[in-house]
């Protein structure tokens, strides 16, 4: 008897709970209405797999998986299927670093030479000046993703110590604390401060300090660190107009900016413990609140973007975060990237809202949708039909790379059939750029090639396309980032100095070939 009357009460108190998770969903958006979304959008965009978690009033009342993991085996995505994070694991770094700020270890403001006397930037006010809250902050007056092909594509040789090292030679853009450009290289830098101030790598301690406190237990700081990979995505690139399958990007060079691995269940921890102010269940606190204030505080002014649908009042950045106004609500959010990975996530703190959507192809058209229409049914907003704006939006932008990219290689094919003769010799030799190192370029069996040292899978074809104007077709197709190259001849008429420039406007930002600047050495 009393035996069934436990029983009883454990059912009734789990139903309860069930009944009151879905009510709290169903009071804004169906699971019914977010898997026919996220099946619409897993067609118009061609994603193979994609999670989505929907965290709300401090617990996660939605979490769920939709297509597949791996085009090839066909495995189901779920809501424990690993993703890469990529830049969603600058928050991290950033709560790291701030925990160090708790333990009275460091200040925000202490300048970076205090803990890593090599560092220097573009010039000495710059680099003495410089702090570890400019690490996170986007405003070093380097451009968009300036030194990047230092960390991308994967396949290189570069280490940390060479992003500190070799940081100095990127030439600036903007006035040093004056604009905003997106930075990877400085975030690698604060994982490299936290390593010497803490005594343990970014990943142990990210991993000991934040993840495993809050439940994390199947994420981890890095692919290389994963302890169980039976159910992770694998990346996929649309390529020559198929989904291809392309390497994992796994080199840790990355990790303080983009490493982590974790599923939508394993994420929901993390937003519950940034919208509690670093506090996680009762009694584990995991950053102070005045350093999740810090965090939380907008650093960086952004431009106002094109919000429609919404009104947007400001665009910041925080410290890992960007802060922005959608319809007079504060919003916090990241996105990321990695070959074949797209991920998002956001937070509308005065409603208790966070949303999760990671992808495993490169389209971030994709996640958009998603948390877009969700976060408007939570906000109580007009309904409207983001994958229709999105999947419009993207086929403009797609039809315009198209144009240009196809018009360069018409004139290529044209010189092609043409026959005209180049003499490669005026061409051929060693080039260095002082940041990039050392790439030669050389004939073979009547063609011309560029090759990286460093970046071996930075390999391709040349063809003249007009005057001292080449392109260079990537042997990797799915890079999608052919180049421009273009050479000054030295008064002999050999060429002794070159620069590039992506081709297609879509090219991926980390692609930084415009900030070359290549030298012929032999």
């Amino acid at each position: 008897m009393t035996r069934t009357k436990v029983n009883w009460r454990s059912n009734f108190k789990l139903s309860w709970l069930v009944l009151l998770a879905s009510f709290s969903l169903n009071a804004q958006i169906t699971e019914k209405e977010v898997d026919v979304l996220v099946e619409n959008t897993l067609k118009t965009f061609n994603v193979p797999g994609i999670a989505v978690g929907i965290v709300k009033d401090g617990k996660l009342v939605f979490a769920k998986g939709y297509g597949v993991a791996n085009i090839k085996t066909q495995q189901k995505v779920d809501a424990n299927t690993l993703f890469g994070i990529a830049s969603n694991s600058k928050a991290f770094t950033a709560s790291a670093l701030a925990i160090l700020v708790d333990e009275g270890k460091i200040n925000w403001d202490d300048k970076v030479k205090k803990y890593l006397p090599e560092f220097k930037m573009y010039d000495d006010y710059v680099t003495n000046e410089f702090t570890i809250r400019d690490l996170l902050t986007h405003k070093s007056g380097l451009g968009l993703g300036a030194g990047d092909l230092m960390i991308w594509p994967d396949g290189h040789d570069f280490t940390p110590k060479d992003i500190v090292k070799n940081i100095q030679y990127l030439k600036p853009v903007s006035g040093f604390r004056t604009k905003y450009d997106y930075d990877n290289l400085l975030y690698v830098i604060a994982g490299e401060v936290i390593e010497k101030v803490s005594g343990k790598t970014w990943c142990d301690f990210v991993e000991e300090r934040l993840m495993k406190p809050i439940g994390m237990n199947k994420s981890a700081a890095s692919w290389s660190r994963l302890k169980d990979t039976t159910n992770v995505i694998v990346p996929h690139v649309p390529t020559n107009g198929k989904l291809e399958i392309v390497p994992r990007y796994t080199n840790a060079i990355f990790d303080a900016a983009a490493g982590l691995y974790a599923s939508v269940n394993d994420l929901s921890n993390w937003l519950i413990v940034q919208m509690n102010k670093g506090k996680y269940g009762e009694n584990q606190q995991l950053f102070s609140e005045k350093q999740w204030k810090e965090m939380w505080t907008s650093q960086t002014i952004l431009p106002l973007p094109n919000a429609y649908p919404y009104t947007s009042n400001f665009r910041n950045y925080g410290l890992g975060w960007r802060l922005e106004d959608i319809n007079g609500h504060l919003q916090v959010s990241h996105t990321g990237g990695l070959d074949g990975i797209v991920t998002q996530t956001i937070m509308i703190p005065d409603v208790k809202l966070g949303i999760i959507v990671l992808t495993n192809q490169q389209n971030g058209a994709a996640f958009t949708v998603i948390s877009n229409t969700i976060k408007d049914s939570y906000l109580g907003l007009p309904k409207f039909d983001h994958l229709a704006y999105f999947g419009e939006e993207r086929r403009a932008k797609e039809d315009n790379a198209d144009k240009i990219t196809e018009e360069v290689w018409k004139v290529v094919d044209q010189n092609l059939k043409q026959k005209i003769k180049i003499d490669f010799k005026k061409y051929i030799g060693t080039y260095n750029d002082k940041w990039f190192g050392e790439v030669t370029i050389y004939e073979k069996k009547g063609k011309l090639y560029f090759a990286s040292t460093r970046s071996k899978r930075l390999v391709g074809e040349i063809f003249f396309y007009q005057n001292q104007n080449f392109v260079v077709k990537w042997n990797v197709r799915s890079f999608n980032a052919d180049s421009h190259i273009f050479f000054d001849l030295d008064t002999n008429g050999n060429a002794n100095h070159f620069t590039m420039n992506a081709i297609s406007p879509m090219t991926d930002f980390s692609y930084d070939f415009h900030d070359l600047d290549f030298n012929k050495v032999k």
